[in-house]
């Protein structure tokens, strides 16, 4: 009898292209599409659309194998939307794909698909899943084409959601999963890649918040090192560390965000660039994904952000659970809110949220 696998079904063409290979492969498969944000804010998300949800189906029509729809709108808004826009008033910069894969995508989802009686979930993510011989335990892996790999946003599944994830995707290029699509004549091979926050379709995330919340941004200022004022700003969502471009002011000189603080609502600016850079970072929130959580420290290769490289480092473990990561070599703009990654080559450690410390 057929494994029975239940893909995850965004309406775009990776996904699309998961569930065919799966289909040709021989499984039992079904599509299943997530409702996530109705636009009752103004905002008609660019992500699990109506037209996403129709476009799914249609694929799965061409495949001949069931569509199911998963109204996950509740929790989306609890487990998502609510600590992304509290994560800015924090003076933090939250990634909220890697909260709706956590809770939705990998979570819900799974659970889901147990009661259903499904076997696997499937996804169109670029990365690779593999298990220790020696040890059993289930590891994530990167892609072997590193443009495209998303391992990054996937450290913190458990060994249970590794168990039953199939990423039929971690062996291609995203031309030649293109090109898939367009020879087996899915509807949906040119379609455009999501490039958004989905329910930021305009890019806008300060205005969101205003919107979200219904109060206007809290009166603040830049400042300088010494705690100088320098100006009025426009609300500290507006800001991350790092930031040179869109400051709002004009210093006859660029500067950058070097610290945002909540408490004070101040954002401070620095001229020297070199002063953003940090030989450590704490992490909170830890995850150990591929191996066991750590008792002593460990070597491995960091990446403190999406589009960013490795840089090799040191992983110490904490008392209170968090780790010390020293860095060989001092990286730019550790950000608060954002995850950090270990790696081991290929090997996904694990991962946790860089915090304020």
């Amino acid at each position: 009898m057929s494994k029975r696998v239940l893909v995850g079904m965004s309406g775009g063409v990776d996904s699309a292209a998961t569930a065919y290979l799966l289909h040709q492969q021989g499984y039992e498969v079904a599509g299943a599409t997530f409702v996530l944000w109705s636009g009752e804010e103004t905002e008609e998300s660019k992500c699990c659309s109506v037209d996403d949800v129709e476009d799914a189906r249609y694929v799965c029509s061409q495949l001949g194998v069931p569509h199911y729809v998963f109204n996950y709108k509740d929790l989306f808004r609890r487990t998502v939307v609510e600590p992304f826009v509290e994560g800015y008033r924090q003076g933090r910069t939250p990634n909220p794909c890697i909260l709706c894969n956590r809770h939705i995508k990998f979570d819900a989802f799974s659970r889901r698909a147990r009661e259903l009686g499904f076997d696997y979930i499937a996804t169109g993510h670029y990365a690779r899943v593999t298990r220790d011989p020696e040890s059993g335990r289930y590891q994530l892996r990167r892609a072997l084409h590193p443009e495209k790999d998303q391992s990054y946003v996937l450290y913190h599944l458990t060994q249970e959601q590794l168990s039953m994830f199939l990423l039929p995707l971690g062996d291609y290029s995203k031309e030649e999963v293109r090109q898939i699509a367009r020879d087996s004549g899915l509807v949906v091979a040119q379609k455009p890649d999501s490039q958004d926050i989905c329910f930021v379709p305009d890019g806008d995330h300060a205005a969101f918040i205003g919107r979200y919340t219904g109060e206007a941004p809290k009166q603040g200022y830049f400042v300088d090192q010494q705690g100088n004022r320098l100006g009025p700003h426009k609300g500290i969502a507006r800001y991350t560390v790092g930031q040179r471009k869109g400051l709002g002011i004009s210093l006859g000189k660029t500067m950058y965000v070097s610290r945002i603080s909540s408490a004070d609502q101040t954002v401070t600016l620095v001229e020297d660039e070199s002063l953003l850079f940090r030989d450590s970072l704490r992490a909170e929130d830890v995850s150990y994904l591929s191996i066991p959580p750590l008792t002593a420290p460990r070597g491995a290769e960091i990446r403190i952000r999406y589009s960013q490289g490795t840089a090799k480092g040191e992983i110490i473990p904490q008392e209170d659970g968090s780790v010390l990561v020293q860095f060989e070599r001092p990286q730019r703009a550790p950000t608060p809110g954002q995850a950090v990654v270990f790696y081991d080559g290929d090997l996904v450690l694990g991962g946790g949220t860089i915090s304020g410390d």
